[in-house]
């Protein structure tokens, strides 16, 4: 009897292990995990769906359908509920187990009440006395709380909240809009969605409250990662000659790569730019080909290198290109720089390696680049725009995030199309968005410089937005899982009608023989184009 107690105690350890339910989803679990570079390297443990909720034209119904590129992205609600006699606008309804990872709003003039019901609660856990993140009272650090940079405290602006909510039943948001002027409400609430049976614990304020030194333990870590990394260290120094490259051997093994610095210099300034965008980063690992990348945007810089502080990657005001992407392998891995341009440049490589524990949830690290030139930008649905896909993914893998390089030939905003995030063929986006701003954590049409930890804008020319121009943003908590396949597009549309040239970085995690379309048919760098007016 006594063995058979014992085994059933470690068949019952074996699916757990194998299910991803031996660990409670809690606050403290999350916290953790988003303050983890490791993590986003290996299948989601528990397993989760990432999803989102937003204020997306509800006339947007199926691909091809008259109403898919419509854009009236606004004040868009679930339905209409009264509750204790107030009129509650229902943003969000999802059945547990589950956790927000994401909130995202803007707007004009701010009143009214969001509130926050978990498990079936009629009581909100969280009620914000405004469309306002920046007043929930939660008294959270920069990185966790976010406003945006048209912020303003009285008028137009919104904020982000990354703090993450689980809940084990049921999560409910609303707001009392109690404003007679109609003003317009944008919203964009990412939770993931986990499988039946896994175990979380529902957020509360008392557990935030037991909670504060891990909170700003993490906020500090978010907001100045670390670069002193340990393990093997390998430094290198080369002149590449145009067309030529040269290659870095990584220590044999089971390893990951923690920290990775690049350096370019030119003879002359005026050609440092073109280097960036002409010199290629290729990883190799076990063999196989996953990063193919100019350098400038595998840093998220897009164009010029310009500074950078972010969770991933920084860009020094030495114009280090520091990325801190934990890139996993089984035995061996090679690390290329091409000169694809018609000068010589010297470069100056950093990396650091350590040990890994390749199990049957690692991943490999991929990064891929997509340019076009004169892509055509619609100013509404009856101008006929099209939706231009940063990249698409065949196979298993997580999404984590991209770089958006834009040289604007136009003295307008470009930026007004949503976001699309397709996964494992569902007919309607698991991602649909507000607007391309929105969807790098900012609004209202910024053409202004701003840092956070998962969202960035290093390069805006012009306050029309005319010129170069570049967004970034990645993801952790708000990773994007796919068993099947993955798309992510773009619409085209603007203020007016006109061109754009894009490059897209794309960074994601993938098994062995997950491939990007992007990959198989490589863009090749042109020429910059210079800022004229």
């Amino acid at each position: 009897m006594i063995k058979l107690k014992y085994l059933a105690v470690c068949l019952l350890a074996f699916v757990a292990s194998t299910t991803g339910f031996a660990q409670e989803v809690t606050l403290t679990s999350l916290l953790r995990e988003q303050a983890d570079f490791s993590a986003v390297a290996r299948w989601p443990r528990p397993y989760y769906k990432e999803m989102q909720v937003s204020s997306y034209d509800r006339k947007s119904v199926l691909p091809g359908q008259p109403g898919w590129f419509a854009n009236d992205d606004r004040s868009q609600y679930i339905r209409t509920e009264t509750v204790n006699g107030r009129r509650e606008l229902v943003m969000m309804d999802a059945d547990g187990p589950g956790a927000i990872v994401r909130f995202w709003l803007t707007t004009f003039k701010r009143n009214g009440n969001i509130r926050i019901y978990f498990d079936g609660s009629k009581e909100p856990a969280i009620t914000v006395p405004a469309y306002d993140l920046m007043k929930s009272g939660l008294n959270l650090g920069a990185a966790l709380l976010q406003a945006h940079s048209s912020y303003e405290p009285k008028e137009k602006g919104g904020s982000t909240l990354y703090l993450p909510m689980p809940y084990a039943k049921h999560c409910k948001i609303t707001f009392e809009d109690n404003d007679p002027d109609n003003q317009p409400r944008y919203y964009q609430v990412n939770y993931r969605s986990y499988v039946a049976g896994t175990s979380v614990k529902t957020f509360s304020l008392q557990q935030l409250d037991q909670a504060r030194k891990l909170v700003d333990d993490v906020n500090g870590k978010l907001l100045h990662p670390d670069n002193a990394v340990a393990g093997k260290r390998i430094n290198a120094n080369h002149e590449i000659a145009p067309g030529k490259q040269v290659a870095i051997d990584l220590p044999k093994g089971s390893a990951a790569v923690r920290y990775l610095a690049i350096k370019l210099k030119t003879s002359n300034n005026e050609d440092y730019e073109q280097a960036l965008r002409s010199t290629i980063l290729q990883i190799k690992f076990d063999g196989e080909q996953t990063v193919w990348c100019p350098v400038g945007d595998f840093a998220g810089s897009g164009v010029g290198a310009k500074p950078l502080q972010s969770w991933y990657r920084t860009i020094g005001k030495d114009s280090s290109l520091i990325s801190r992407w934990v890139m996993p392998y089984r035995s061996s891995a090679r690390i290329s720089l091409l000169n694809t341009g018609d000068k010589p440049v010297s470069v100056s490589v950093q990396t650091v390696t350590s040990k890994w524990a390749w199990d049957a949830q690692s991943m490999y690290f991929h990064a891929n680049w997509k340019s076009e030139e004169n892509v055509v930008i619609k100013q509404n649905e009856e101008n006929k725009p099209i939706e231009w896909d940063l990249n698409a993914i065949n196979g298993k893998g997580v999404f984590i995030g991209d770089a958006l390089a834009v040289y604007n030939h136009m003295h307008k905003w470009y930026g007004e199309g949503d976001q699309k995030l397709w996964v494992d063929g569902e007919r309607f986006p698991a991602e649909f968005g507000t607007g391309t701003e929105d969807y790098y954590n900012t609004s209202w049409a910024p053409v202004v410089l701003y840092q956070t930890p998962f969202a960035n804008a290093p390069r805006a020319d012009n306050p029309d937005s005319f010129g170069h121009n570049t967004f970034t943003r990645t993801r952790n908590l708000d990773a994007v899982p796919f068993e099947k396949n993955f798309r992510y597009s773009l619409e085209m549309i603007g203020w007016e009608n006109g061109t754009a040239d894009f490059a897209a970085t794309t960074y994601w995690y993938g098994f062995k023989n997950a491939k990007s379309k992007v990959a198989e048919k490589q863009s090749q760098p042109t020429l910059l184009p210079t800022t004229k007016q």
